[in-house]
Protein backbone atom coordinates (compact mmCIF):
# COMPACT_ATOMS: atom_id res chain seq x y z
CA UNK A 1 0.00 0.00 0.00
CA UNK A 2 0.99 3.27 -0.74
CA UNK A 3 2.68 5.99 1.69
CA UNK A 4 -0.85 8.23 0.12
CA UNK A 5 -3.02 5.64 0.60
CA UNK A 6 -2.55 5.03 4.11
CA UNK A 7 -3.43 8.80 4.80
CA UNK A 8 -1.03 9.68 7.05
CA UNK A 9 0.95 12.35 7.13
CA UNK A 10 4.51 11.61 7.66
CA UNK A 11 6.70 14.01 9.51
CA UNK A 12 10.48 15.61 9.79
CA UNK A 13 10.89 16.21 6.03
CA UNK A 14 10.81 19.95 6.89
CA UNK A 15 14.73 19.32 7.92
CA UNK A 16 15.84 18.08 4.83
CA UNK A 17 18.10 20.61 4.53
CA UNK A 18 20.55 19.80 0.92
CA UNK A 19 17.54 19.37 -0.81
CA UNK A 20 16.18 22.75 -1.53
CA UNK A 21 13.61 23.99 -3.93
CA UNK A 22 14.62 26.31 -6.69
CA UNK A 23 14.91 30.13 -6.90
CA UNK A 24 11.52 30.52 -8.39
CA UNK A 25 11.72 32.44 -11.89
CA UNK A 26 10.71 35.81 -12.31
CA UNK A 27 7.11 35.72 -13.11
CA UNK A 28 5.83 35.38 -16.33
CA UNK A 29 9.61 34.19 -17.74
CA UNK A 30 9.84 31.51 -20.11
CA UNK A 31 13.66 30.65 -19.05
CA UNK A 32 15.61 32.29 -16.79
CA UNK A 33 17.69 35.09 -18.31
CA UNK A 34 22.00 34.94 -17.28
CA UNK A 35 22.70 38.41 -16.97
CA UNK A 36 26.20 37.95 -14.93
CA UNK A 37 28.90 40.09 -15.83
CA UNK A 38 31.41 39.06 -12.97
CA UNK A 39 34.76 37.33 -13.55
CA UNK A 40 35.40 39.43 -16.56
CA UNK A 41 32.67 37.47 -18.03
CA UNK A 42 33.60 33.75 -17.28
CA UNK A 43 32.37 31.71 -15.18
CA UNK A 44 34.61 29.42 -13.02
CA UNK A 45 33.25 26.00 -12.68
CA UNK A 46 35.10 23.81 -9.65
CA UNK A 47 35.62 20.03 -9.68
CA UNK A 48 38.23 17.34 -8.33
CA UNK A 49 40.82 16.73 -10.50
CA UNK A 50 40.27 12.97 -11.37
CA UNK A 51 39.74 11.79 -14.58
CA UNK A 52 36.17 11.12 -14.12
CA UNK A 53 34.95 14.34 -12.46
CA UNK A 54 36.91 16.68 -14.71
CA UNK A 55 34.96 14.93 -17.76
CA UNK A 56 31.49 15.50 -15.84
CA UNK A 57 32.56 18.85 -15.40
CA UNK A 58 33.41 19.62 -18.82
CA UNK A 59 30.34 17.97 -19.94
CA UNK A 60 27.97 20.44 -17.84
CA UNK A 61 30.28 23.03 -18.85
CA UNK A 62 29.10 22.49 -22.40
CA UNK A 63 25.81 22.04 -21.68
CA UNK A 64 25.99 25.62 -20.00
CA UNK A 65 27.73 27.00 -22.49
CA UNK A 66 25.33 25.98 -25.05
CA UNK A 67 21.99 26.80 -23.44
CA UNK A 68 23.61 30.36 -22.40
CA UNK A 69 26.14 33.13 -23.93
CA UNK A 70 28.42 32.16 -21.52
CA UNK A 71 32.27 31.26 -21.37
CA UNK A 72 32.64 28.24 -18.45
CA UNK A 73 36.61 27.75 -17.33
CA UNK A 74 36.66 24.54 -15.51
CA UNK A 75 39.23 24.40 -12.42
CA UNK A 76 40.40 21.01 -11.03
CA UNK A 77 40.43 21.31 -7.23
CA UNK A 78 42.81 18.44 -5.48
CA UNK A 79 41.04 17.53 -2.67
CA UNK A 80 41.59 15.38 0.84
CA UNK A 81 39.81 12.33 -0.52
CA UNK A 82 41.93 12.21 -3.35
CA UNK A 83 45.75 13.00 -1.85
CA UNK A 84 44.39 10.17 0.96
CA UNK A 85 45.28 6.81 -0.24
CA UNK A 86 43.84 4.88 3.00
CA UNK A 87 40.38 4.48 4.05
CA UNK A 88 38.25 7.37 3.95
CA UNK A 89 36.77 6.81 7.07
CA UNK A 90 39.99 8.06 8.56
CA UNK A 91 39.36 11.18 7.26
CA UNK A 92 35.82 11.35 8.18
CA UNK A 93 34.14 9.77 5.12
CA UNK A 94 33.12 11.32 1.80
CA UNK A 95 33.04 14.53 2.87
CA UNK A 96 36.94 14.53 2.30
CA UNK A 97 35.68 14.94 -1.28
CA UNK A 98 34.12 18.25 -0.86
CA UNK A 99 35.50 20.49 1.69
CA UNK A 100 38.31 22.75 -0.57
CA UNK A 101 35.87 22.81 -3.11
CA UNK A 102 33.21 23.91 -0.55
CA UNK A 103 35.62 26.53 0.56
CA UNK A 104 36.84 27.75 -3.08
CA UNK A 105 33.06 28.12 -3.96
CA UNK A 106 32.49 29.99 -0.66
CA UNK A 107 35.73 32.70 -1.23
CA UNK A 108 34.58 32.94 -4.44
CA UNK A 109 37.49 31.45 -6.01
CA UNK A 110 35.39 29.51 -8.35
CA UNK A 111 31.59 30.64 -8.91
CA UNK A 112 29.64 26.82 -9.48
CA UNK A 113 30.76 23.31 -8.03
CA UNK A 114 30.09 20.18 -9.74
CA UNK A 115 29.65 16.80 -7.02
CA UNK A 116 28.60 13.34 -7.61
CA UNK A 117 25.57 13.62 -5.61
CA UNK A 118 26.21 10.30 -3.96
CA UNK A 119 29.59 11.91 -2.69
CA UNK A 120 27.55 14.13 -0.78
CA UNK A 121 27.26 13.12 2.70
CA UNK A 122 23.54 12.67 4.58
CA UNK A 123 24.48 13.55 7.93
CA UNK A 124 26.47 17.03 7.22
CA UNK A 125 24.45 19.88 6.77
CA UNK A 126 25.76 21.97 3.69
CA UNK A 127 27.72 25.22 4.05
CA UNK A 128 25.21 28.51 4.56
CA UNK A 129 24.90 30.33 2.04
CA UNK A 130 25.34 27.03 -0.80
CA UNK A 131 22.49 25.55 -2.91
CA UNK A 132 22.20 22.87 -5.25
CA UNK A 133 20.52 24.86 -8.15
CA UNK A 134 20.73 21.85 -10.62
CA UNK A 135 20.24 18.21 -10.68
CA UNK A 136 21.60 16.99 -14.21
CA UNK A 137 19.88 14.35 -15.35
CA UNK A 138 20.09 10.99 -14.17
CA UNK A 139 22.47 8.73 -15.65
CA UNK A 140 22.75 4.92 -15.47
CA UNK A 141 22.39 3.88 -11.84
CA UNK A 142 23.40 0.14 -12.16
CA UNK A 143 26.69 -1.07 -10.69
CA UNK A 144 28.86 -3.40 -12.72
CA UNK A 145 31.10 -6.46 -11.67
CA UNK A 146 34.14 -6.87 -14.36
CA UNK A 147 36.16 -9.28 -14.52
CA UNK A 148 39.98 -9.73 -15.56
CA UNK A 149 40.36 -8.99 -19.38
CA UNK A 150 42.49 -12.73 -19.49
CA UNK A 151 39.88 -14.39 -17.51
CA UNK A 152 37.73 -17.43 -18.37
CA UNK A 153 34.87 -16.32 -15.88
CA UNK A 154 32.55 -13.71 -16.70
CA UNK A 155 29.77 -13.41 -14.02
CA UNK A 156 29.32 -13.70 -10.41
CA UNK A 157 28.15 -17.20 -10.39
CA UNK A 158 31.19 -18.67 -11.75
CA UNK A 159 33.73 -16.79 -9.13
CA UNK A 160 35.09 -19.88 -6.83
CA UNK A 161 34.32 -19.97 -3.32
CA UNK A 162 36.31 -17.06 -2.07
CA UNK A 163 37.54 -15.11 -4.94
CA UNK A 164 38.50 -11.61 -4.06
CA UNK A 165 36.58 -8.75 -5.00
CA UNK A 166 37.01 -5.25 -5.07
CA UNK A 167 35.31 -2.07 -3.90
CA UNK A 168 35.15 0.99 -1.87
CA UNK A 169 31.37 1.16 -0.87
CA UNK A 170 29.99 -0.59 2.39
CA UNK A 171 26.84 -0.64 0.38
CA UNK A 172 27.94 -2.90 -2.26
CA UNK A 173 29.66 -4.95 0.28
CA UNK A 174 26.53 -6.01 2.27
CA UNK A 175 24.82 -6.71 -0.70
CA UNK A 176 27.26 -9.19 -2.21
CA UNK A 177 27.43 -10.19 1.15
CA UNK A 178 23.82 -11.45 0.62
CA UNK A 179 24.30 -12.91 -2.62
CA UNK A 180 27.48 -15.17 -2.44
CA UNK A 181 28.91 -14.75 1.44
CA UNK A 182 31.95 -16.74 0.26
CA UNK A 183 33.57 -14.15 -1.64
CA UNK A 184 35.94 -12.18 0.33
CA UNK A 185 34.84 -8.45 -0.88
CA UNK A 186 37.84 -6.22 -0.20
CA UNK A 187 38.81 -2.43 0.05
CA UNK A 188 39.53 -0.86 -3.48
CA UNK A 189 39.97 2.78 -3.57
CA UNK A 190 41.61 4.79 -6.93
CA UNK A 191 40.45 6.36 -9.66
CA UNK A 192 38.32 4.01 -12.78
CA UNK A 193 41.49 3.21 -14.68
CA UNK A 194 43.94 2.51 -12.03
CA UNK A 195 41.10 -0.22 -10.63
CA UNK A 196 41.02 -1.40 -13.94
CA UNK A 197 44.64 -1.90 -13.97
CA UNK A 198 44.80 -3.92 -10.78
CA UNK A 199 41.98 -5.95 -11.90
CA UNK A 200 43.83 -6.71 -15.38
CA UNK A 201 47.15 -7.32 -13.38
CA UNK A 202 45.77 -10.20 -12.21
CA UNK A 203 47.04 -10.36 -9.08
CA UNK A 204 44.78 -8.78 -6.75
CA UNK A 205 41.45 -9.38 -7.05
CA UNK A 206 39.33 -11.88 -9.42
CA UNK A 207 36.59 -8.90 -9.91
CA UNK A 208 35.89 -5.66 -8.79
CA UNK A 209 32.23 -3.61 -8.81
CA UNK A 210 31.99 0.05 -10.31
CA UNK A 211 29.56 2.28 -11.48
CA UNK A 212 28.07 1.47 -15.35
CA UNK A 213 27.61 5.51 -15.69
CA UNK A 214 31.35 5.93 -14.54
CA UNK A 215 32.44 3.83 -17.53
CA UNK A 216 30.04 5.15 -19.74
CA UNK A 217 30.98 8.82 -19.06
CA UNK A 218 35.06 8.31 -19.68
CA UNK A 219 34.27 6.11 -22.80
CA UNK A 220 35.38 2.52 -21.77
CA UNK A 221 33.48 -0.24 -23.54
CA UNK A 222 34.05 -3.22 -21.32
CA UNK A 223 32.01 -6.23 -20.66
CA UNK A 224 30.56 -7.34 -17.26
CA UNK A 225 27.32 -8.19 -15.25
CA UNK A 226 24.62 -5.88 -13.84
CA UNK A 227 24.38 -7.00 -10.23
CA UNK A 228 21.08 -6.89 -9.20
CA UNK A 229 21.71 -4.50 -5.89
CA UNK A 230 19.71 -1.40 -4.61
CA UNK A 231 22.06 1.54 -5.86
CA UNK A 232 23.18 4.48 -3.41
CA UNK A 233 21.35 7.51 -2.81
CA UNK A 234 22.23 9.84 -5.61
CA UNK A 235 23.87 7.55 -8.26
CA UNK A 236 24.19 8.84 -11.50
CA UNK A 237 23.31 11.85 -10.87
CA UNK A 238 25.50 15.16 -10.79
CA UNK A 239 24.65 17.73 -8.50
CA UNK A 240 25.86 21.91 -9.20
CA UNK A 241 26.29 24.07 -6.69
CA UNK A 242 26.65 28.06 -6.00
CA UNK A 243 26.42 30.60 -4.05
CA UNK A 244 22.21 30.92 -2.90
CA UNK A 245 23.17 34.96 -2.66
CA UNK A 246 24.41 35.22 -6.65
CA UNK A 247 20.69 35.03 -8.12
CA UNK A 248 21.80 35.39 -11.54
CA UNK A 249 24.51 32.36 -11.39
CA UNK A 250 21.58 30.69 -9.20
CA UNK A 251 19.34 31.09 -12.75
CA UNK A 252 22.05 30.11 -14.91
CA UNK A 253 22.72 26.81 -13.04
CA UNK A 254 19.17 26.14 -13.36
CA UNK A 255 18.69 25.55 -17.04
CA UNK A 256 20.46 22.46 -16.30
CA UNK A 257 18.23 21.41 -13.60
CA UNK A 258 15.95 18.15 -14.49
CA UNK A 259 12.35 17.98 -12.96
CA UNK A 260 12.19 14.29 -12.61
CA UNK A 261 15.80 13.91 -11.39
CA UNK A 262 15.22 16.44 -8.43
CA UNK A 263 12.00 14.81 -7.32
CA UNK A 264 13.73 11.58 -6.91
CA UNK A 265 16.40 13.06 -5.72
CA UNK A 266 14.13 15.05 -2.61
CA UNK A 267 12.60 11.36 -2.16
CA UNK A 268 16.01 9.61 -1.63
CA UNK A 269 18.17 12.28 0.06
CA UNK A 270 15.05 12.90 2.88
CA UNK A 271 15.31 9.07 3.65
CA UNK A 272 19.48 9.61 3.98
CA UNK A 273 18.94 12.53 6.20
CA UNK A 274 16.27 10.82 8.05
CA UNK A 275 17.95 7.78 9.22
CA UNK A 276 21.60 9.56 10.39
CA UNK A 277 23.71 7.32 8.89
CA UNK A 278 27.49 7.70 8.86
CA UNK A 279 30.52 6.86 6.66
CA UNK A 280 30.73 3.35 7.28
CA UNK A 281 26.54 3.11 7.34
CA UNK A 282 25.74 0.36 4.39
CA UNK A 283 22.30 2.51 3.44
CA UNK A 284 20.98 1.90 -0.40
CA UNK A 285 18.21 3.87 -1.69
CA UNK A 286 16.73 4.36 -4.90
CA UNK A 287 13.23 6.37 -6.16
CA UNK A 288 12.08 6.65 -9.86
CA UNK A 289 9.14 7.64 -11.45
CA UNK A 290 6.41 5.00 -12.42
CA UNK A 291 4.53 4.29 -15.57
CA UNK A 292 1.67 5.62 -13.77
CA UNK A 293 2.94 8.58 -12.62
CA UNK A 294 3.17 8.18 -9.15
CA UNK A 295 7.23 8.69 -7.23
CA UNK A 296 8.49 5.10 -5.74
CA UNK A 297 11.10 4.98 -3.28
CA UNK A 298 12.69 1.94 -2.38
CA UNK A 299 15.50 1.87 0.49
CA UNK A 300 17.62 -0.99 2.67
CA UNK A 301 20.12 -0.62 5.35
CA UNK A 302 22.25 -3.54 5.84
CA UNK A 303 24.79 -5.01 8.85
CA UNK A 304 28.24 -4.80 7.54
CA UNK A 305 27.97 -8.41 5.93
CA UNK A 306 24.26 -7.97 4.66
CA UNK A 307 23.60 -10.89 6.71
CA UNK A 308 21.07 -8.58 8.52
CA UNK A 309 18.89 -6.15 6.62
CA UNK A 310 15.79 -3.74 6.85
CA UNK A 311 13.74 -3.64 3.81
CA UNK A 312 10.99 -0.57 3.09
CA UNK A 313 9.13 0.24 -0.57
CA UNK A 314 6.30 2.93 -0.66
CA UNK A 315 4.85 5.28 -3.20
CA UNK A 316 3.61 8.78 -3.74
CA UNK A 317 2.30 11.15 -5.76
CA UNK A 318 5.74 12.99 -7.77
CA UNK A 319 5.90 16.41 -5.56
CA UNK A 320 5.68 14.71 -2.59
CA UNK A 321 9.36 13.32 -2.64
CA UNK A 322 10.50 14.88 1.04
CA UNK A 323 7.37 13.34 2.32
CA UNK A 324 8.26 10.15 0.77
CA UNK A 325 11.85 10.07 1.98
CA UNK A 326 10.85 10.72 5.62
CA UNK A 327 7.51 8.19 5.64
CA UNK A 328 10.56 5.95 4.47
CA UNK A 329 12.96 6.39 6.89
CA UNK A 330 10.98 5.90 9.74
CA UNK A 331 9.51 2.97 8.69
CA UNK A 332 13.16 1.52 7.82
CA UNK A 333 13.66 2.91 11.73
CA UNK A 334 10.52 1.72 13.02
CA UNK A 335 12.07 -1.91 11.67
CA UNK A 336 15.64 -1.55 13.40
CA UNK A 337 17.40 0.90 11.24
CA UNK A 338 18.94 2.11 14.38
CA UNK A 339 20.56 -0.81 15.73
CA UNK A 340 21.93 -1.83 12.56
CA UNK A 341 23.54 1.70 12.22
CA UNK A 342 24.77 2.38 15.06
CA UNK A 343 26.27 -1.36 15.37
CA UNK A 344 28.60 -0.62 12.82
CA UNK A 345 31.79 1.63 14.17
CA UNK A 346 32.63 5.06 12.46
Amino acid sequence: MSMSARGEAPSGAGGVFEVTDLVPASSGAVEPVFSWTGGGGVVRLGTRTSPLAMVQARAVAARLEELANVRVEVIGIQTAGDRHRGHLGELGGKGAFMREIDRALLTRQVDIAVHCLKDVPGDVPRPDGSVFAAYVERDDTADVMLFPMASKVQCLADLRPGARVGTSAVRRRAQLGQIRPDLRVEYLRGNVNSRLGRLDGGEDFDAIVLARASLARLGIERAGEVLDIIPAVGAGVLAVDCRRADSDIVELVRLVDHKDTRRCVRAERAMLHGLQGHCNSPIAGHARLERDGQLSLRGMVFTRDGSQFVHSHEWSPPDKGGDLGAYVAGDLLRKGARDLIDGIPH
